[in-house]
Order: structure tokens, then C-alpha cells, then sequence
């Protein structure tokens, strides 16, 4: 029994040492044998699932730094995109909401939380802008929100 599970480098439980050794003995006796020579199987422990692949860019600096005061219209606006449950599914809502007064400028909404999605919104934001503003956007900076090829030059993410 102990060359069985030798030659297995400890893989083998008592099942496998059972059906190599090719025995007629009862799998309690021989769960019982290998625990008194301390043969025991290695199992490797499991890996849970985690869908983070990593960063998509580098993340941009927090401008914000959570001063949340703003004097005039259109200086700060904030972003993210949220769940909602609903009886046939789910809706991914991406609001934009001016700081100074809390008003929606813009949202969009969507079947998946995608950069599509996020894109879509800020253009809308952008095009309510009045001529000559460019407020500082506040997002989560979620990969749906920085686009790798840097297309965006009409606003700062923070």
C-alpha cells in the first residue's frame, strides 16, 4: 500500500491505492491502514472565480479629492453606471449629474455596463455644454470608463 501511494508522489486517495492494489479489502479497513501511516492525499485547494483581468490603462489622478463644492454650473460633473432590476431583466443606467445643483445633464441606458454605454452619455453631456465651458468629470474610473485609445479630449476624468 505505501509503494502504491509512493509511486502516485501522494496523489493517490484511498480509492485509486484501492483499485492499484487490485484487493478485496473493505474501503473503511483501508481508509483506517492509511490513516495510521499518516498517508494522506494532497488535494489541491480550489480557486474561486474572479472575472478581474486586470487594468485596461492606468487610472487617472483623483482631481476631485473629494471636495465636492463647486461656485457655478457645468464645474463639476459626476458619472457612474448603475443597476437596475427590473421584471424582464436588467438596465444599466449612466447618469451625468451636475454638481452644483444635483440635475441630471444626460444619462443613457443600456442591456450590459460597457464603454458604449458611458460614451454615448458623455457625448450627450457634452453637446448641452454652452460654448466655452469644459467641466471637470468625476467618474469611479471603472475600465468602462477609460478608453484605451484616448479618443475623449473634451474632458478630464478624475
Amino acid at each position: 500500500m505505501a509503494e502504491a501511494f509512493a509511486s502516485s508522489k501522494g496523489g493517490y486517495g484511498y480509492r485509486r491505492v484501492k483499485a492499484a492494489l487490485r484487493t478485496r479489502v473493505s474501503e473503511k479497513v483501508l481508509r483506517g491502514i492509511m490513516a495510521e501511516d499518516c498517508l494522506t492525499a494532497h488535494v489541491p485547494e480550489r480557486r474561486g472565480y474572479g472575472s478581474y483581468e486586470g487594468e485596461t490603462t492606468p487610472a487617472p489622478g483623483n482631481l476631485v479629492n473629494r471636495d465636492f463644492t463647486v461656485g457655478m454650473p457645468n464645474g463639476k460633473w459626476f458619472t457612474d453606471i448603475t443597476e437596475i432590476k427590473a421584471r424582464d431583466g436588467k438596465v444599466h443606467l449612466s447618469p451625468m449629474i451636475g454638481c452644483h445643483d444635483g440635475r441630471i445633464i444626460a444619462y443613457t441606458a443600456g442591456s450590459g455596463p460597457n464603454a458604449g454605454l458611458a460614451d454615448r452619455m458623455l457625448v450627450k453631456a457634452v453637446e448641452s455644454l454652452p460654448e466655452g465651458v469644459h467641466p471637470l468629470v468625476r467618474s469611479d474610473r471603472g475600465c468602462h470608463c477609460r478608453c484605451p485609445d484616448g479618443w475623449r479630449p473634451w474632458a478630464a476624468t478624475a
